[in-house]
């Protein structure tokens, strides 16, 4: 058997990992949420959580994945051989993809409009226009399955090189440039006259917004912003050598994830009050508001409208990139190590699944749409069964596993690197002691915040 790959260093580990947090949700969900529960007491609340909460489920799924060597399943049978917790690495394995199948769907509309803006269609368009626009496209029947298509093609072949000439390649590049696009849209977005009421929208500090509700959705966001319980950073962190520190990766993955995160608020949110138009959240936003953005910006200088659409587009599908190939690695780990498969057939076996499974999603929205499981579509279903059950289940178990089930002495070691990093061990009781009391009651407020709110 072939030796197994690791990652190059500390950068590869964080730009890896960082490209798994960085997401579709940076971009169409934390402006708006933002916004809406208090700007800065908001941020304040969601910092907090990315630390105290977000950080400890993070060093969990890192010990796991560096201890075991081993994909999400068999990383359980490694460490609880003959225990019921194999069934954890089982259910993260079917949660990302069950995830990558949908979530493949609209990385196939951020295709489709990557290509329109090539080709100059949002020259003519109008807020009415940009929502006929979006609304025929996702309910046709061919396109968004040939979208949803490629993009999955795309992931696939990134995949199909393997973790150092693939995913370490593609997110050491693909990382710093996603920073770069976004910059060049926040600077000329912070220009337009009235973008000043964005930035106030984002950052003035409204505690009488903020809430429970608003704690709430400021600690799911800061589980969900970095990819936690789904198994993608056990995957990854399987891939990272000893002597790398798993605490200062965590810090540099959080910190990228907040950092692109507050840039794209800024690049976003003062575009669309400098158009006059009202914050939303979501496929709307991308999606029929932004374009309309850009026609506006290009009134005057067609070619600027029509680069700054371009950039953002193609910001929006290496977003969903780097999320996606950490999906599709974890069931073609779980494929290679367990079922000895080759990495070939491994990738085109989970890239057949999650496509069959995304072409439903897909024609949900349109002529299957009247096809319901528990009232909703199967897009919605899936999205909500992963989002609200699945995905909280995971990360509330992989620190119960580290917290209570591993040998105290073995988490020690991973964190601290065998007691050869002064600061981890300085700071290890502390981290243990979220991993095992506050992690556990912050995912279980999140888990059962669609219950109550």
């Amino acid at each position: 058997m072939a030796a197994r790959e690791h990652f190059g260093g500390r950068v590869a580990v964080v730009m890896a990992m960082a490209g798994s947090a960085i997401g579709l949700g940076n971009i169409w969900r934390f402006p708006y949420v933002l916004g809406q529960n208090g700007g800065a007491a908001f941020l304040l609340v969601y910092v907090l959580s990315c630390f105290l909460l977000a950080l400890p489920i993070f060093c969990s799924e890192t010990v796991i994945g560096r201890r075991s060597r081993a994909n999400t399943f068999g990383a359980m049978e490694k460490l609880a051989p003959g225990t019921p917790w194999k069934w954890l690495g089982l259910l993260t394995i079917i949660s990302p993809l069950l995830i990558l199948s949908y979530y493949s769907v609209v990385g196939g509309w951020s295709v489709e409009y990557f290509a329109k803006s090539l080709s100059f269609d949002f020259d003519s368009v109008n807020p009415l226009a940009a929502e006929g626009f979006f609304d025929r496209f996702i309910s046709s029947t061919w396109k968004p399955v040939l979208t949803h298509t490629v993009f999955l093609g795309i992931t696939a072949g990134i995949v199909l090189f393997g973790v150092k000439k693939g995913i370490e390649r593609f997110s050491k590049w693909t990382i710093p440039a996603l920073f770069v696009l976004i910059v060049a849209i926040l600077v000329y977005s912070l220009s337009l006259p009235g973008s000043g009421s964005g930035v106030e929208y984002l950052f003035h500090p409204d505690f009488s917004k903020l809430g429970a509700q608003g704690v709430s959705a400021a600690m799911g966001q800061a589980f969900f912003s970095m990819s936690l319980g789904v198994g993608t950073i056990l995957t990854y962190a399987s891939y990272v050598k000893k002597e790398e520190d798993l605490v200062k990766s965590g810090f540099g993955t959080a910190l990228f994830d907040l950092g692109f995160a507050l840039l794209a608020g800024f690049a976003v949110m003062p575009a669309v009050f400098a158009a006059g138009l009202a914050p939303q959240e979501g496929p709307s936003l991308v999606f029929q508001t932004l374009p309309f953005i850009f026609t506006k910006m290009g009134s005057s200088s067609p070619w600027l409208g029509a680069l700054v659409s371009i950039i953002f587009f193609l910001s929006i599908l290496v977003a969903a990139l780097t999320s996606s190939i950490s999906m599709m690695e974890v069931g073609v780990a779980y494929l290679v190590e367990e079922k000895k498969m080759k990495r070939t057939t491994a990738t085109l076996a989970i890239t057949a699944f999650t496509w069959a499974l995304g072409v439903l999603c897909s024609l949900s929205l349109g002529v299957l749409g009247e096809y319901r499981i528990l009232g909703l579509s199967i897009f919605d279903f899936l999205d909500r069964l992963c989002s609200n059950w699945l995905l909280p289940a995971g990360g509330l178990l992989f620190t119960l596993f580290v917290g209570w089930k591993m040998k105290k002495a073995d988490v020690w070691d991973e964190i601290t690197n065998s007691g050869t990093i002064p600061l981890a061990c300085k700071f290890f009781p502390v981290i243990y002691f979220l991993i095992r009391f506050v992690a556990p009651v912050g995912i279980f407020i999140v888990f059962i915040s669609p219950l109550l709110f």
